[in-house]
C-alpha cells in the first residue's frame, strides 16, 4: 500500500467518526435526466476555499462515498473538485417513487465525503432532484364503460378513472376534457382533499334508449408541462332499459284466409307485435280475448309466444264462411295491444258437375244415324250441365273429349248446343263414339262425362282415285310390239257398286292398250327415243254409282335410250383466230360436240389424232390451250384432228379438223431503210425554194393492218421551223427560203411511230441536212457531224460564223483521235450486224411477200419511191476510204419536251430511266441547235439491249439508222455508224478516250 492510499483510507475513517458540526455542507439543484459528464459544481469554489497546497506540497484531494446502491449517480475529480454526472441517467420517478405529490424539493440525494489537505475535513453534499416533464398522463384503460339508466334524471353524475402522471407538481394531471358529448353528456371535474382531480361524467339531456342506446365518447387528461402532454381514452355509454313502451300491433285490423278441408296444425297467420323496449321489458304474450267465443277457440289455437293462429277443429265453409278473432300483445304491463282478425273460410271443390242430355235426333238403341251428306251445323242434342260449389269450384265448362266433326255451342250459362261441325264422309268413318266431359275451374278439377254415339249411311259421293296421280312408266327403244308395261289402279272409298271401277285410255294414246277391268298397260307400237323420249297421256276411272263418279291419273312412259347414234360435231372443220403473242396456256378456242343420245351414251371423250406438242385439249370441255405462245411472222396457222368418242356399248366415234389462225399483234417496230446511215447528210443550196423536198425517211413495219400504218414527225432539231416533214410520206420539205444565218449543219431527230393496238412503237432516225452554196468539202462536213456528236450543247458546231480552222490546235487533234477510234469501233460492229441483218432481211421479205399479200407490195412501191430520191443524200463514206478500228463512246441523248409529249422512251411510270446503248451506237446526245428545255437519258456502253420477243435489234442495210420499240427506244438503242470508207484518213489515225473493253 502506498502513501496516497493510506491517507485515503485516513480520511475515510476520520469521516465516520468526526463530528457533523465541523462538516461542510452543499446543496446543489438539478433537473433530471441530465446527460453523462454536466457540471453540477465545484467543491473549492462553492466553499471558497482558496487553492492552496499543502505544507507538504501535496495537492488537495478530495473524496465522496454515496449512500446510494449501485451505480453512482454523480462523481467528483479529486484534483479539481468538480462534480459531474455519470452514464447513469437521474430519474426522479425512480429515486423517489411516490413522491409525485411531495413538494418540489421533497426528492433528493445525499453524498458524503471528505478534503484531504494538511488535515481531513468531512463535506456532505446534498442533491435536489427537480423534475421535468418526461411522462404524459395515462388512463388505467384504453375503453370505459357506464351503464347509467335511461330514466337517470338530470345532472347526474358518473366517475370515471382519472388519469395518472407519475411527474410532479404542474407537470402532473391539470384537467381533462370531453369530445364528441354531442350535449347529451358533459365532463365535471372536482379536487379531492389530497389534492387530486376526479373527472365525473354527467347528464344534460334527457335520456331515451329507444332512440339511442349507445354514445361513445373520448376524454383526454393533460398535464401542465411546456409542452404540455397527454393521452385519451373512449367512454362508451351504454343505456340501460326501463319498461316505458307498451307492444304496438302494425295494424289494428288483419284478415287471413284458410281452405275448409285444411288439416288441424294448418297456420292461419302469424301476428307480430313490436316493443320500443329491450330485454325483459320486449317479451311479448299473445292470447286471445276474454270476447272471443269458445266456438272459435275450438276452431283455432293461438302460440302465446309467436302469435301463431293454427287450426285445431275442421272447418266447415257452408256453417261458418267468417271467423272474428281479437288477440292481444301484453308485455305484463297495464295495457296490452290489440289487434282483430278476420279469418275467411275458403271454399273446396268437393261436388263435380252434373250433365243432363236431351236428344234432337231421337237415337235407336243409344245410336244417333246421320246421313254423310248432312250439312254443317246440324243439331244433334241440348246440353245443360251445373255444380254445386260457388265461385271458382262452380264455374262449369263443356267440351268433346276428341276430335271429332261435332262440337258443342254456348247458347246461354251451362246450357251448349251439340251440332256438327264439318261435313260427314262414311268412307273417312262411318262410326263416333264419344265423350261430353263437363269440369269445373277448381283445384283439383272435377269432371262428369256423358257417352254420345253416331253412326253414318253411305251416300256416291267419293270419285275413283289414282295413287299416285301421276303414273311414271319407262321402256327401252325399240320394243318388241305388245310389251307388258304396267298395271294402273284406282281406290273408290265407296262401299258396293258406288265403289266398283272401269278404267278408259284418253287421247293422244294410240300407242298404247289398256285393259278396262284389270288396267294392264301394253305398247303396241315401236317406240324411238330420239324422235319421242316422253308420251304424256290420261288414264279415266269410272264407279258404277247413281250418279256415277269418276277420275284421272297422268300417265308418263319415259323412253330409254340405247346407244344407236354417234357423236356429231357442231362444225366441221372448226376455225379459230387467235392474237400472236398469246400466254402459254392460253385457250384458242372450244370444240363442241353433239350426241343425240343419252346418259353414258352421250358422254362424249374428245381427243387429237395427230401428236401436236403445241397444244394440250380438254377430253371433256373440249378446251384446246396452247402450249407455246404465237408468232404469226414465224408460223400464221395450225391444223388439228379432233375425234370424239361416246361412252356407249359398243362406242360410236366421229373426227374434226380445226384450224387455228395466228392474227397480228403491233409487236414489231418500225423499221428505217432511209436515210441509208446516221452519218449520211442532204445537201440543201440556199436558193432552193419553199415546198421543195430536201431529204426523205422511209420505214416499214413488219406488221400488218393499222399496226403498219406509219407516220413521221420531227422530234428535235428543227427550233427555228426551217424544215417540215409529211407525216404520211416522211418527205422533208422546206418551210421558209434559207436565209445566211441558217447557213451549217442541221441534226433533225425524226420518230417514226406506228398506229397499233394497244399502244404504238417508235424508231427514232438522225437526219443531216448541210444548208450552204455547195457542198464540195465532204471531209468538212463530216467532221461537223463528228463535232456534233461531241460538242457541248452550249456551242454551235454547225454556225458557219465559227470554221473549225479557228479551234485549239490541241483540242482539234485530240478530238480528231477520239473520233477515229469511235468511227472504226462503230465500223467494225456495223459491218457485223449488217451481214447478220442481209440474210434475216432477204428471208423476212420472201415471206412476207408470200403471206401478207397487198402489205408487201404496197411497201414495195414505197421502197421504190424512196430510191428515187436517194441522191439528196451525199454518204460521207466516199469521202475517205481508211479503215480503223472502232471503239465504244460514252453518249447521252438529249431528246426536247415535243418528244417527251409523244411518250417517245418513257416507261409506264411516267418517269423517263437510264437508257443503255451498245457500243456501237453513235453518240446522239449533242444538241439540235435548240434552247427548249430537254430530258436527258444516260447512255452507257457494253450494256446488253434489253430484248423481249420479237423485238431484237434489227439486222439492217449497211448505213442504216439505229431502230428501237416504243419500250427499248430508250433502253437499248442500236445505232449503225458510217462505213468504214466515208471516214477520212486524218480522222482514221486518231483514237477515242475508251476501248472496246471498256
Amino acid at each position: 500500500m502506498n502513501l496516497r492510499d493510506f491517507y485515503l483510507l485516513a480520511a475515510l475513517i476520520a469521516c465516520s467518526r468526526l463530528d457533523s458540526a465541523v462538516a461542510y455542507n452543499l446543496i446543489y439543484t438539478v433537473p433530471e435526466e441530465l446527460p453523462e459528464n454536466v457540471s453540477i459544481g465545484n467543491i473549492l469554489k462553492d466553499l471558497n476555499i482558496p487553492h492552496v497546497p499543502t505544507a507538504t506540497g501535496a495537492t488537495v484531494i478530495y473524496k465522496l462515498a454515496s449512500d446510494t446502491w449501485g451505480a453512482p449517480l454523480v462523481t467528483v475529480s479529486s484534483p479539481t473538485g468538480d462534480i459531474v454526472t455519470t452514464s447513469k441517467s437521474i430519474d426522479r420517478e425512480e429515486l423517489c417513487a411516490g413522491a409525485s405529490s411531495a413538494g418540489e424539493d421533497a426528492c433528493f440525494f445525499e453524498l458524503k465525503g471528505s478534503i484531504i489537505s494538511d488535515d481531513i475535513r468531512p463535506i456532505r453534499i446534498k442533491i435536489i432532484v427537480k423534475d421535468i416533464n418526461d411522462h404524459a398522463p395515462v388512463f388505467p384503460s384504453h375503453v370505459f364503460y357506464i351503464f347509467p339508466p335511461e330514466d337517470t334524471v338530470l345532472n347526474s353524475r358518473f366517475p370515471v378513472p382519472p388519469a395518472r402522471d407519475p411527474d410532479a407538481g404542474v407537470n402532473g394531471v391539470q384537467r381533462y376534457r370531453l369530445f364528441h358529448g354531442q350535449g347529451v353528456f358533459g365532463l365535471d371535474v372536482v379536487e379531492s382533499p389530497g389534492g387530486e382531480i376526479q373527472p365525473h361524467l354527467t347528464v344534460l339531456q334527457n335520456l331515451d334508449r329507444e332512440q339511442q342506446d349507445t354514445y361513445v365518447m373520448t376524454i383526454q387528461a393533460e398535464d401542465g408541462g411546456t409542452p404540455p402532454k397527454s393521452s385519451t381514452a373512449m367512454l362508451q355509454v351504454m343505456l340501460a332499459d326501463v319498461n316505458d313502451n307498451q307492444p304496438v300491433f302494425r295494424e289494428t285490423q288483419v284478415e287471413a284466409r284458410v281452405a275448409e278441408n285444411a288439416p288441424a296444425g294448418t297456420s292461419v297467420i302469424r301476428l307480430h307485435a313490436t316493443d320500443a323496449d329491450a330485454g325483459f321489458n320486449a317479451e311479448i304474450q299473445y292470447l286471445f280475448d276474454p270476447q272471443v267465443t269458445p266456438e272459435t277457440k275450438r276452431l283455432f289455437a293461438l302460440n302465446s309466444s309467436t302469435g301463431l293462429i293454427t287450426v285445431q277443429g275442421p272447418l266447415d265453409r257452408e256453417q261458418a264462411a267468417v271467423h272474428k278473432v281479437t288477440v292481444l300483445a301484453s308485455d305484463r304491463g297495464p295495457t296490452p295491444a290489440q289487434v282483430t282478425v278476420t279469418v275467411r273460410v275458403t271454399d273446396v271443390n268437393d261436388n263435380a258437375p252434373a250433365i243432363h242430355l236431351r236428344y234432337i235426333r231421337s237415337p235407336i238403341n243409344g245410336i244417333v244415324y246421320l246421313y254423310e251428306n248432312e250439312p254443317v251445323h246440324t243439331k244433334i242434342a241440348m246440353v245443360t250441365v251445373s255444380d254445386k260449389d260457388a265461385g271458382v269450384n262452380g264455374r262449369v265448362t263443356c267440351s268433346i273429349d276428341r276430335e271429332v266433326p261435332f262440337h258443342l255451342k254456348v247458347v246461354h250459362n251451362n246450357l251448349y248446343l251439340l251440332e256438327t261441325s264439318s261435313l260427314l264422309d262414311y268412307e273417312g268413318t262411318s262410326e263416333f263414339s264419344f265423350q261430353i266431359v263437363a269440369s269445373d275451374s277448381g283445384k283439383p278439377r272435377l269432371s262428369q262425362t256423358s257417352l254420345v254415339r253416331v253412326r253414318l249411311e253411305d251416300e256416291n259421293d267419293n270419285r275413283p282415285v289414282f295413287s299416285p296421280p301421276v303414273i311414271e312408266v319407262s321402256v327401252s327403244e325399240n320394243n318388241p310390239s305388245g310389251l307388258s308395261l304396267t298395271t294402273i289402279s284406282a281406290t273408290d272409298e265407296d262401299s258396293g257398286k258406288n265403289g266398283d271401277v272401269v278404267y278408259q285410255l284418253g287421247p293422244n294414246a294410240s300407242l298404247f292398250g289398256l285393259d278396262r277391268k284389270t288396267g294392264v298397260l301394253t305398247a303396241v307400237g315401236i317406240f324411238n327415243r330420239e324422235e319421242q323420249e316422253r308420251f304424256v297421256f290420261t288414264v279415266t276411272a269410272r264407279d258404277r254409282g247413281t250418279p256415277p263418279l269418276q277420275g284421272q291419273a297422268s300417265v308418263v312412259v319415259t323412253v330409254l335410250d340405247e346407244n344407236d347414234n354417234s357423236p356429231k360435231f357442231t362444225q366441221n372443220p372448226f376455225q379459230f383466230f387467235v392474237p400472236e403473242n398469246l400466254p402459254q396456256w392460253s385457250t384458242v378456242g372450244v370444240v363442241t360436240v353433239t350426241d343425240a343420245d343419252a346418259g353414258e351414251n352421250k358422254a362424249v371423250t374428245l381427243s387429237l389424232l395427230n401428236e401436236e406438242e403445241n397444244f394440250v385439249l380438254d377430253p371433256f370441255s373440249g378446251a384446246i390451250q396452247s402450249h407455246v405462245s404465237f408468232d404469226r411472222e414465224q408460223q400464221g396457222a395450225y391444223t388439228l384432228d379432233v375425234k370424239a368418242v361416246d361412252g356407249g356399248q359398243p362406242p360410236r366415234s366421229a373426227t374434226a379438223k380445226v384450224t387455228i389462225q395466228v392474227t397480228d399483234v403491233n409487236d414489231n417496230s418500225p423499221v428505217v431503210i432511209y436515210p441509208p446511215s446516221n452519218s449520211s447528210f442532204a445537201w440543201v443550196p440556199l436558193s432552193a425554194a419553199p415546198g421543195s423536198v430536201v431529204a426523205e425517211v422511209f420505214a416499214v413495219d413488219r406488221d400488218t393492218g393499222r399496226n403498219a400504218e406509219l407516220q413521221y414527225a420531227i422530234a428535235s432539231g428543227n427550233n427555228k421551223g426551217l424544215f417540215r416533214i409529211d407525216p404520211l410520206t416522211g418527205n422533208i420539205t422546206l418551210a421558209e427560203k434559207p436565209a445566211p444565218a441558217d447557213v451549217g449543219l442541221h441534226c433533225l431527230a425524226v420518230n417514226v411511230s406506228d398506229s397499233g393496238e394497244p399502244r404504238a412503237l417508235h424508231t427514232l432516225a438522225l437526219v443531216f441536212l448541210y444548208v450552204n452554196d455547195t457542198a464540195e468539202n465532204a471531209v468538212y462536213i463530216y467532221d461537223l457531224i463528228r463535232r456534233t456528236m461531241r460538242t457541248p450543247l452550249d456551242r454551235d458546231v454547225g454556225d458557219s460564223s465559227q470554221p473549225h480552222q479557228n479551234e485549239d490546235s490541241l483540242t482539234l487533234v485530240i478530238a480528231i483521235a477520239a473520233c477515229a477510234m469511235v468511227v472504226l469501233v462503230v465500223i467494225f460492229v456495223a459491218f457485223l450486224v449488217h451481214c447478220q441483218y442481209v440474210s434475216r432481211f432477204r428471208a423476212a421479205r420472201r415471206s412476207q411477200q408470200g403471206a401478207t399479200g397487198p402489205a408487201a407490195s404496197q411497201e414495195n412501191k414505197q421502197s421504190k419511191r424512196k430510191e428515187s430520191s436517194l441522191w439528196n443524200f451525199v454518204p460521207v463514206e466516199d469521202a475517205t476510204p481508211d479503215t480503223a478500228a472502232r471503239e465504244p463512246v460514252n453518249m447521252t441523248i438529249t431528246l426536247p419536251a415535243e418528244l417527251g409529249e409523244q411518250g417517245i422512251g418513257r416507261s409506264d411510270g411516267g418517269t423517263a430511266p437510264p437508257t443503255t446503248v451498245k457500243p456501237s451506237s453513235p453518240d446522239l446526245a449533242k444538241h439540235y441547235r435548240s434552247t427548249s428545255l430537254q430530258s436527258a437519258f444516260q447512255l452507257q456502253p457494253g450494256t446488253p439491249a434489253s430484248v423481249r420477243k420479237h423485238h431484237v435489234v434489227q439486222e439492217l442495210p449497211p448505213d442504216n439508222t439505229f431502230v428501237g420499240d416504243c419500250d427499248t427506244l430508250f433502253n437499248t438503242i442500236q445505232l449503225v455508224p458510217v462505213p468504214p470508207s466515208a471516214i477520212p484518213k486524218e480522222a482514221s489515225r486518231e483514237r477515242a478516250p475508251c476501248t472496246p473493253d471498256e
